[in-house]
């Protein structure tokens, strides 16, 4: 745990410019004590184009995907249990699917569907924006915490709305906590071996307002009349000063500084928070890793029937490429065999 302060302290604790930085692939949570916030952070690079490389998408379905992973990163690494967290889009828009799978402590894979004669068509005619891409449909999150437990899983639409703006609406209706973020993906231009290579960078920050007393929760701190703006659903914790405040800074980012690995994680929250004081924590790592494997594979075909077997086969063998990870199992019928 870690004040960040902008000078030298003579207090002795970390400033600035002489404590580690998270870097890429890794969430910083933070802390913001005088206005009752508290969030998440972070900037995926390595981590971000081995997914998007893997599958070699379009531009404009590996942007979507993109910003999808940075949100399941950040609301998978706030699970305290070993489990998944799942991310899972079923829409009728050129990209009908995008699923990102997080398995903690840091785990993540992800992959897209989608149409390429309608993609095409909506790249000619300028319809690239993530709701026009994802169109009408649904947006599904899932914690699941193994197989001897219930799995939560809370819905809500997609209604042309930004992935930004679903998330708020999710965390409005099913969780109830006040809660803002700010997404962004950007393809920059980086140097490797003297020459330029384009790489994907994303970065994304959810904060929640948090206090500790309920009481405080219900108390409004501006008088009765109209919602200030933005906030006409009514939601109490809107009309709190210290809400409204951490909600105007986060408003003030700029799309640039969460992807710029010169801004980087802890001095974006500097810039924010640095008046109010922020605290971070130990920074979660992020791994590309996928969970498939021959033996699980395996375990499914055997419960084929002996029909599914016979259209499954292929060349004289089966054939299953995991659509997270690209990796191909080969496998001969004859071990599916009933007996």
């Amino acid at each position: 745990m870690v004040d960040i302060h902008g000078g030298k302290d003579d207090a002795g604790r970390a400033t600035l410019g002489d404590f580690h930085f998270a870097g890429d692939d890794a969430v910083v949570p933070f802390q913001v004590e005088a206005l009752d916030a508290r969030g998440r952070a972070v900037q995926l690079g390595s981590v971000l184009n081995t997914i998007l490389d893997r599958h070699d998408y379009p531009d404009e379905v590996a942007r979507l995907l993109a910003e999808a992973i940075v949100l399941t990163v950040l609301l998978g690494t706030s699970l305290k249990f070993e489990g998944k967290f799942i991310f899972q889009t079923q829409s009728d828009g050129p990209v009908d699917m995008l699923v990102v799978d997080f398995r903690t402590p840091k785990s993540v894979r992800a992959y897209a569907r989608y149409d390429e004669e309608r993609l095409a068509e909506a790249i000619d005619a300028g319809e690239t924006s993530p709701e026009e891409l994802l169109g009408r449909g649904t947006l599904a999150l899932t914690i699941d915490q193994g197989v001897y437990t219930q799995r939560y899983q809370g819905i809500v639409a997609l209604d042309g709305s930004s992935l930004e703006d679903i998330a708020r609406t999710y965390f409005r209706q099913s969780e109830q906590i006040p809660t803002d973020l700010r997404l962004s993906v950007a393809k920059l231009v980086e140097r490797k071996n003297g020459k330029p290579v384009e790489q994907w960078r994303a970065g994304g920050l959810m904060v929640q307002f948090l206090p500790e007393s309920e009481i405080r929760m219900r108390q409004r701190d501006l008088p009765g009349g109209d919602a200030p703006d933005g906030d006409e659903d009514g939601d109490e914790a809107n009309f709190d000063d210290d809400w409204l405040e951490v909600k105007s800074l986060v408003g003030t980012i700029e799309s640039s500084e969460l992807t710029d690995p010169q801004v980087g994680t802890e001095r974006l929250l500097y810039r924010l928070f640095h008046e109010r004081g922020v605290r971070v924590f130990e920074p979660v790592p992020v791994i590309d890793d996928c969970s498939c494997s021959r033996e699980k594979i395996h375990n499914v075909l055997s419960g084929f029937t002996a029909e599914e077997i016979d259209d499954s086969i292929e060349d004289g063998k089966i054939a299953v490429t995991c659509e997270f990870c690209s990796t191909l199992y080969v496998f001969d019928p004859k071990e599916f065999e009933k007996k």
